[in-house]
């Protein structure tokens, strides 16, 4: 049996927080293990997202293989709903050794469907995912839904990282509070200035004394053009704790070096220091997923 593999390591290349292998709602270039492979190769950590099903127990047999990797729930109800009997089992699933919190997002099959630029080939011929979509993690009267609650407290309690999914500003700025209120440890703004997510340069600045509190910009946002390399200077500098994930995985984007690559760019453009870079790839992604 291959030694305990570490999260935390000097040599450690890059922390992907956010990387779609298949199964999925859409076809992925790559499984679980061959992601593992392709961070492997490169010195790096994956961490497996899913919007099917949880990536809890593929985290854990990849790394028995002796892969980098850990896991995901994403709360939609296709993959347990937002129930704290869910977290609790994908948290069993993900190993009683794992060196990485388990990263557990509030839905993403919300509203309506989110667009692409990029052509999605459904995963199975079965599945039609606009059956599962469900309403925000708001009530009518703008708070949090009393299961949404319940799933922070539980998070409060254990090796997870709790992160925004799909919220739009006004539901994450809700969940914000209440990890606030409730003391958990580690929330995750996913893909905090992506159009759907709608929070600014200003907002992040707002939010720094916030313990606990990572912001994420990704690969897809500036390569889809949402955003640009200037943006991310901006976000960069400022939050404290930027974490850089790449939310890539589908077969028509680029593989994990080519990615690697054009962030290389990406960062040139930016103006960032070697140190900001080390924080948003290395760091701060290591602090969000360490117990």
């Amino acid at each position: 049996m291959p030694s305990p593999i570490m999260l935390e390591s000097a040599e450690r290349a890059v922390v992907d927080v956010h990387y779609h292998a298949g199964p999925d709602l859409y076809r992925r270039r790559l499984t679980s293990t061959g992601a593992g492979r392709a961070y492997a190769e490169v010195g790096g950590w994956v961490v497996l997202k899913s919007h099917l099903t949880s990536t809890a127990a593929r985290a854990w047999e990849a790394r028995e293989e002796g892969l980098p990797v850990s896991g995901t729930l994403v709360l939609n109800e296709l993959a347990g709903g937002v129930r704290p009997r869910a977290l609790e089992q994908a948290v069993y699933a993900h190993g009683p050794d794992s060196p990485a919190r388990l990263v557990v997002h509030l839905p993403t099959l919300t509203g309506p469907a989110h667009t692409s630029a990029l052509r999605r080939t459904p995963f199975h011929p079965l599945l039609d995912s606009g059956r599962w979509r469900a309403g925000r993690v708001l009530d009518s009267d703008g708070r949090l839904r009393r299961d949404v609650r319940e799933v922070l407290r539980a998070a409060r309690d254990l090796p997870v990282a709790v992160a925004t999914g799909h919220c739009d500003r006004e539901a994450a700025l809700r969940v914000v509070d209440e990890v606030v209120r409730l003391e958990v440890p580690r929330l995750l703004l996913t893909h905090a200035t992506h159009p759907i997510s709608g929070f600014t340069p200003d907002d992040l600045t707002d939010l720094c004394d916030v313990s606990g509190l990572h912001v994420e910009i990704t690969a897809l946002t500036l390569l889809l053009g949402h955003r640009d390399a200037a943006h991310l200077g901006e976000v960069v500098r400022a939050h404290p704790r930027v974490v850089f994930s790449s939310d890539l995985g589908q077969p028509g984007q680029p593989g994990v070096k080519e990615w690697l690559d054009l962030s290389a760019q990406w960062f040139r453009a930016a103006h960032l220091t070697s140190r900001e870079i080390t924080a948003i790839t290395r760091t701060n992604p290591t602090q969000l997923l360490t117990p």
